[in-house]
């Protein structure tokens, strides 16, 4: 009797199935990095411009914006395992070249700016511990984090950057060397106080924005490529389907975790800021993560302040490759260039000229007088403006069979992704119109 389709059958216990973790250890990798690197030193001047005006009020946020957080990052990283490529080459298969170009112009855009603003952060951070000028500090750790990228082999690379997440700890610490209200933080967690004021609607729109961003998109579809390209055993779900339960098993443990890994530093962050800063006077100083790190010592002690600085700069050393990354990887997929952290910088040089030029202008930014915050400013309205067509479009191709064949989204993936989207346009439409007032005042 002919074989029929017996031997696929088979192999969904067979030697390929084996791309399963052993260890829930092993099963973390590009969700974990990408919600590390979510807690970016801009990202944590937000959450302490929040904590220190707003106090425990917006604690809610962080538990309110997980799982849309959560959707949105697995839905990528499914559309990564599945089709084998990033999001820029995706959207360019799907929709017309107009679509694609555009939004990675703005993807760019947007990373260069916050490129700027992290290194000023990092350098800011570093002369605190540290006497010395900060245009030499940023400029060693720009340059650090370039040949770190360039001449460290790609799976050498995430080991160094998993380990990188642990400076998020910092902020964990530091909330239990101070006095916390817990039974209050707790209250205002779990039951939402929220304002219709426009200072309030501005910061939720801020929070919102700088927990889902357009990079970590682009970041987390492509490292879930790439583990497919340096994995012999592995290939794209639309080859081998009979991998997909284990992948997507793997997937939802790790984008889960690297997500609530991420809210749960930003909500220390919150709280931290709050329990030192709200009501002094250095509340309405806080313009940097650094003026946070700055404010803590005199009201929370040496210990709380070195720990906040120290994470300003873990979290920059890991933020820094993921914003460059995320932009290489886009213009490459635009252009069919060869793109891998895997291979050395001579195997796909345009690739690598492309993240080394993210860098040196994100550094060169330091030294043409932008202020760091408006270059945040800038970098939360560019990506307030491409989230949400953005996650319209990713929403639409995983419902697309010609995209994700059989393996269409579950139903809760399906409705917490559009619920996230609605979400990010109704903060957008507030950020965008409160900059255009701002802009015309």
């Amino acid at each position: 009797m002919p074989k029929t389709s017996r031997p696929v059958q088979a192999n969904q216990n067979g030697p390929d199935q084996k791309v399963a973790p052993k260890t829930v250890l092993a099963s973390l990798g590009p969700g974990l990095i990408t919600g590390a690197a979510d807690d970016d030193p801009s990202g944590i001047a937000t959450y302490s411009q929040v904590g220190a005006v707003f106090g425990y009020s917006m604690l809610w946020t962080m538990l309110f914006s997980f799982p849309l957080m959560a959707a949105i990052q697995e839905i990528c990283a499914r559309l990564g395992r599945i089709t084998g490529v990033g999001l820029a080459a995706n959207l360019k298969r799907v929709y017309p070249n107009y679509v694609a170009y555009s939004v990675v112009s703005l993807l760019c855009a947007a990373n260069l700016f916050n490129l700027g603003a992290d290194i000023s952060a990092m350098a800011s951070a570093a002369k605190l511990l540290v006497p010395g000028p900060a245009a030499a500090f940023a400029v060693g750790f720009g340059g650090l984090s370039l040949l770190l990228q360039v001449f460290i082999p790609y799976r050498k690379y995430v080991q160094y950057l998993r380990w990188l997440t642990w400076s998020l700890f910092a902020y964990f610490i530091t909330a239990f060397l101070i006095h916390v209200p817990w039974r209050l933080a707790i209250r205002l967690t779990l039951v939402p106080s929220i304002s219709l004021d426009t200072p309030y609607l501005m910061a939720l729109v801020g929070v919102l924005g700088t927990t889902i961003s357009p990079y970590l998109f682009f970041w987390q579809t492509s490292e879930e490529a790439e583990e497919v390209r340096v994995r012999p055993q592995e290939a794209p779900l639309r080859k081998k389907p009979w991998q997909a339960s284990a992948s997507f098993r793997r997937i939802a443990l790790d984008t889960r975790t690297g997500m609530g890994f991420s809210n749960l530093i930003g909500y220390f962050i919150i709280l931290t800021t709050a329990a030192t800063l709200h009501g002094s006077k250095s509340a309405t100083m806080i313009q940097s993560s650094a003026d946070a790190a700055k404010a803590l010592e005199p009201l929370a002690g040496k210990s709380a302040f070195l720990l906040f600085a120290l994470g300003i700069i873990g979290t920059g050393m890991l933020a820094v490759p993921v914003l460059a990354g995320s932009a290489a990887y886009a213009v490459a997929e635009l252009f069919h260039w060869r793109a891998s952290l895997d291979h050395k910088p001579g195997q796909a040089p345009k690739f690598y000229a492309v993240l080394a030029i993210a860098i040196i202008m994100g550094i060169g930014l330091n030294f043409l007088g932008i202020d760091p915050i408006r270059a945040l400013y800038l970098s939360a309205v560019l990506n307030g403006i491409v989230a949400v067509p953005l996650m319209f479009l990713i929403m639409l191709m995983a419902a697309n069979t010609a995209v994700v064949r059989q393996f269409r989204l579950p139903a809760y993936l399906r409705i917490a992704g559009w619920f996230a989207t609605g979400a990010m346009l109704m903060a957008s439409v507030f950020f965008i119109a409160s900059a255009i007032r701002q802009a015309l005042r």
